[in-house]
């Protein structure tokens, strides 16, 4: 099952060890390095986001999907926002990486709880459906919701331990 959404709160460590590796190679040392120690070990530096990642970028940040970059800051950063490692060069359709470094992760974590169910849902059902290719309903909206308003305590975890984050997903 491709397009789960996953965040990583990474160590110093760990973050250098990534970039420290090719892009090319990055999508492999997240699933074969990074995964086993992350699910295992530090459970609470992870967050999955199953396929909700989708609405909620496109809520968080003025509606495309492959926004990349910080529109809508620090909202539009949460997926796709912060340094693109990988997914928008020649040959990266299969994996998207983009890093928010500890900073960043500080000014979401500040500023997340002032988004409002109300104005999530009124965000969510502009939304082009068209080019969400799925149907916009109140079920899917509350999936949406229900996974962006759990990532809080992760947002909260990352930047109170000063860790940056990592947004992945295979295409």
């Amino acid at each position: 099952m491709g397009c789960l959404g996953v965040f990583f709160a990474l160590s110093d460590k760990d973050v250098n060890k990534l970039l420290k590796t090719s892009r090319f190679e990055r999508p492999d040392f997240i699933s074969e390095d990074l995964e086993e120690i992350y699910f295992e070990k530090h459970t609470k530096y992870i967050y999955e986001l199953d396929k909700s990642w989708d609405a909620m970028h496109r809520c968080l940040s003025n509606d495309g999907l492959l926004v990349f970059g910080d529109d809508n800051y620090p909202f539009g950063s949460i997926i796709m926002g912060g340094e693109v490692l990988y997914g928008n060069g020649d040959d990266e359709e299969d994996y998207i990486i983009t890093l928010k470094k500890a900073n960043i992760v500080k000014d979401i974590a500040s500023k997340i709880e002032t988004i409002t169910k109300e104005k999530f849902k009124e965000k969510y059902f502009k939304i082009d459906e068209k080019d969400y290719e799925y149907p916009l309903s109140d079920e899917d909206f509350e999936y949406t919701w229900d996974y962006f308003y759990r990532s809080i305590e992760f947002w909260k975890n990352a930047s109170e331990v000063n860790r940056a984050v990592i947004f992945t997903v295979d295409q």
